[in-house]
């Protein structure tokens, strides 16, 4: 019996583009970390479902507005599709860290609303949460997703904080993406 490909929620800064502590506020400044992109594609094209998970709070704090973000995640999802895969769906939280919503990693309110969508419960249907920082692997795990770890972005200095629960350390999204492709396929 095959096994069931899990859903793949990726968090977007210092996972599928390039970190900046000053923020990602435009479609220039949106740039893929190397093989990014192709490792959507193939995981796409394999049959995963993938999804985009990102706490955007430049938009709370006036550095960006949202159809700045648009256009960046129109510019991600092009260049997926230019490689013949696809995104199932982005999840954005435009709150500032005080603003106390449900959405903004570490909670899990953007990982419930993928859950709604797709009529699943992460806790009985295999997801795979992959972040660069703690809050990622908090959000997902929350939802009992498997956490992941890539060590691209805030990642280095992520694994090696006191992480209560277990999680997978990859060096980047390819790296994570090939090990799945001959996981289940």
């Amino acid at each position: 019996m095959p096994q069931i490909k899990p859903i793949i929620l990726l968090d977007r800064d210092g996972v599928i583009n390039q970190d900046s502590d000053a923020y990602v506020k435009s479609v220039d400044e949106w740039q893929p970390i190397p093989g990014s992109i192709k490792s959507i594609a193939a995981l796409s094209k394999a049959g995963y479902h993938i999804f985009v998970v990102t706490n955007q709070s430049g938009i709370a704090r006036g550095y960006y507005d949202e159809a700045t973000l648009q256009a960046m995640h129109n510019k991600m999802t092009a260049l997926v599709a230019a490689e013949g895969g696809s995104i199932q769906g982005i999840e954005y939280c435009p709150h500032g860290p005080d603003d106390q919503c449900q959405c903004r990693k570490p909670k899990s309110g953007m990982i419930e609303k993928i859950e709604a969508q797709l009529g699943v419960n992460f806790k009985q249907t295999p997801a795979i949460m992959v972040g660069d920082s703690l809050r990622d692997l908090e959000a997902g795990h929350a939802r009992g997703c498997q956490p992941v770890l890539v060590l691209t972005g805030k990642g280095r200095q992520t694994q090696y904080k006191d992480i209560p629960f277990a999680f997978e350390v990859y060096t980047d999204l390819a790296a994570f993406s090939i090990a799945l492709l001959h996981k289940y396929n």
